[in-house]
């Protein structure tokens, strides 16, 4: 998720050191954003899960909206290792800041899922024990990180402004038009392994879903190199 006209914006002003702080600091927040909505969502629905993946789903867009806004302009606001990675095959990131910002995006995100349970008084440590399995799960996260990376690509292209509301808006839909409610995000889905909260995934679970997001984010990317060349 990014927030310029390219990658490396006026990137030149801020040194690896804050570019990679700045990726850690999002991650963590975007990821407190998505669990801690989702325990206030369950606990405050009645055991309506409709209400509370709607919470969940208004809490993430909005908040995606903001963080990008912000980080944007120092690191590309990515968040996300398939983002980072697409950038990085189409050479507009080198291989030693991708592998910063991945490592930074992992670590970012554990914290991220930490504060939330802090925040609710649940234990810090916990394994996920729900399972998203099969092969519609997997499609379904094919699917949105691939709308995900076409969206960022194509917003870049065309409409650098509308990128964080953009992505923020997709990605609020995508909790509702795919069956896995649209992780698209291997870190993301790293870090709710490690909540067994209502965003939570089982560990079992995991390795699918980011096999499926590569997947998608290399599709879309493949596309979008000849869909939205310049003539």
């Amino acid at each position: 998720m990014t927030a310029d006209a390219s990658l490396e914006p006026p990137l030149g002003d801020f040194g690896l050191a804050r570019r990679v702080a700045a990726e850690a600091l999002g991650a963590a927040l975007l990821l407190a954003v998505v669990v801690g909505s989702g325990i206030m969502g369950e606990r405050l629905s009645g055991g309506n899960q409709a209400m509370a993946l709607l919470a969940n789903t208004l809490a993430t867009g909005a908040g995606l909206v903001v963080l990008i806004t912000v980080f944007g302009p120092v690191s590309g606001a990515h968040f996300n290792p398939a983002v980072t990675l697409v950038f990085a095959i189409r050479r507009e990131l080198g291989a030693g800041v991708a592998a910063a910002y991945v490592a930074a995006q992992i670590a970012g995100g554990v914290l991220g899922v930490w504060a939330a349970h802090a925040m609710f008084a649940e234990p810090i440590w916990q394994v996920s024990t729900r399972l998203r399995d099969g092969p519609a799960q997997a499609f379904s996260e094919f699917v949105a990180t691939f709308g995900l990376i076409l969206t960022i690509l194509g917003t870049l292209r065309f409409r650098p402004q509308a990128t964080p509301a953009a992505v923020g808006l997709y990605i609020a839909a995508a909790y509702w038009f795919t069956a896995s409610t649209s992780f698209a995000n291997p870190a993301v889905t790293l870090a709710r392994s490690l909540s067994d909260t209502f965003a939570g995934i089982a560990p079992s679970s995991a390795p699918a879903f980011i096999a499926a997001q590569l997947a998608g984010a290399m599709a879309a990317a493949g596309l979008c190199k000849w869909l939205l060349a310049k003539p």
